[in-house]
């Protein structure tokens, strides 16, 4: 028996052919992984399923009978509902309100917002935050937000449910909760399509795969029969021979990054280090542990209680409180937010306007911004990070997760930064184009920009770091040479283990 059934799904937004013929099926009960490049078709062809969009051509089955949703409201009414990867939710509701919305229990006519809540503190409790339903969203911090985003699917009682990169802003426990829910759905005879670009979760949650590329359904079969190589060679179109940039040990130049007993309360309780010219330092350790909010003081953008900070070659260290994202900027430093689509873009201007934002006096003449110029400029990093869009005029929240971050980087190499701070440069982010991230962040390097890298994934760590140090609890491990560390002395140091078990 068949849950849903895809054949010659077509879709076109002008000239893109976005989804061109693509045939698929999933089964009750059965987790199917979608997998392909940003702009692949994934999510265009998951706005169709869930009812945000109306397909070109082709046919919908569900439950064997014809599908056509009219709206995301009809689509939930049939027994689908979509996580969508970038955050759809209202900060100014309670998580109970946001998890419940439009599904509301009501008694007399009335919101019964008892029943509400604990509704939503059971669906909550499958991940250990039962007790923050009453706590407005604007409170939560971003990976808590992915939850409440969860949550809201998983209480909507469908009977297949799209995941696109439901993972992405998780830490490694909220993730294997949220896998066991998936199994919990999956053993009760859901039916699940989950999007990602992790390869390691695709195997651990679900049996088949199928590959979209330009929009054409390229590779599909059960996964314990394919090989990560062979799945990345049809995401891609072509062999993958090296993910991970080469590059030569640097030459220790002049530092131009200090930091000394940094506090950021609560979170950060004390970082010290040194960010050299032409090396790349990353910062592990799971999230929660202080790493984004060590990286935004150094910004400017979190309000530091303590320590000292010098930005440049030549730059007089100055205390850490008050420090500014204007004077930051001035000093050569570069910031790309975890946050894509709260800080990381401006949504509502063009791929040019974000690329030039940060230094507009490049493009200008007597105060006014050249248009040619700009556009002259945007379409040199297009074309150097291979982004893709329409043209340099384009709206850049029409363009995919991993185009619009290329877009976040493309900012800061026009920005001229000379000390990059990367807070996870590829969360959400596909395959091929996480390798041509790699590629500009280690010719950056190798030019003579010092790079701060913070991430959650150790393999992309270990393949691109000169030296490491690990967050834990607010406190920042020495920065060691990468050949010192193991991915288990790392992990080992994230989660607290002392300083003699980490070497071990």
């Amino acid at each position: 028996m068949t849950r849903l059934q895809l054949t010659g799904m077509c879709k076109s937004f002008g000239a893109t052919r976005a989804l061109d013929g693509v045939s698929l099926d999933v089964a009750p009960g059965e987790v199917l992984a979608l997998v392909g490049e940003n702009g692949a078709g994934k999510s265009t062809l998951m706005n169709i399923l869930s009812g945000g969009l109306a397909p070109d051509a082709g046919e919908m089955l569900f439950e064997g009978r014809p599908y056509h949703p009219r709206s995301p409201q009809d689509a939930r009414a049939r027994g689908i509902t979509h996580i969508h990867q970038e955050l759809s939710l209202c900060p100014h509701l309670t998580v109970a309100e946001n998890i419940l919305l439009g599904a509301e229990p009501a008694r007399f006519g009335w919101l019964d917002r008892a029943a509400m809540n604990r509704r939503a503190s059971e669906v909550l409790s499958a991940f250990g935050h039962g007790e923050q339903a009453s706590r407005l969203v604007a409170e939560l911090p971003l990976a808590a937000r992915q939850i409440v985003e969860v949550s809201r699917a998983l209480a909507q009682d469908a009977s297949l449910v799209l995941l696109d990169e439901p993972t992405s802003s998780l830490p490694r426990r909220d993730v294997e909760r949220l896998f066991a829910a998936i199994r919990r759905l999956r053993d009760s005879g859901i039916s699940v399509i989950y999007i990602s670009h992790i390869l390691e979760e695709v195997r651990e949650i679900a049996g088949r795969y199928a590959v979209l590329r330009d929009g054409v359904r390229v590779a599909a079969g059960d996964l314990a029969g394919a090989s990560d190589a062979q799945i990345i060679s049809a995401m891609v179109g072509r062999p993958v021979r090296q993910f991970y940039p080469s590059r030569p040990a640097p030459a220790r130049g002049e530092p131009l990054l200090r930091v000394r007993g940094l506090r950021v309360p609560p979170s950060v309780r004390e970082a010290t280090l040194e960010l050299r010219r032409g090396e790349i330092l990353g910062i592990a350790g799971v999230m929660g542990a202080g790493r984004t909010e060590m990286v935004r003081a150094l910004f400017g953008l979190a309000q530091a209680a303590g320590g000292e900070v010098a930005l440049g070659p030549r730059g007089e260290e100055v205390a850490a409180g008050k420090l500014t994202p204007g004077a930051a900027l001035s000093r050569g430093a570069g910031y790309l937010s975890e946050d894509r689509q709260g800080e990381g873009l401006a949504e509502g201007l063009s791929v040019a306007d974000n690329i030039t934002l940060s230094n507009l006096a490049a493009c200008s003449r007597a105060g006014w911004v050249r248009r040619a110029r700009q556009l002259q400029q945007a379409r040199w990093h297009i074309e150097r990070l291979r982004i893709k869009a329409p043209s340099a005029e384009a709206p850049v929240a029409s363009l995919s997760g991993g185009n619009q971050q290329k877009v976040a980087l493309a900012r800061l190499l026009h920005q001229g930064a000379e000390i990059l701070l990367l807070d996870e440069p590829t969360r959400g982010v596909d395959v091929g184009s996480k390798a041509q991230i790699y590629e500009a962040i280690a010719d950056l390097a190798a030019s003579g920009k010092a790079v701060l890298l913070v991430s959650s994934y150790l393999p992309e760590l270990f393949g691109m770091c000169d030296r490491l140090a690990v967050m834990s609890r607010g406190r920042l491990s020495p920065a060691r040479p990468i050949a010192e560390w193991t991915p288990e002395s790392a992990m080992q140091a994230a989660i607290g283990a002392g300083a003699a078990e980490a070497q071990a």
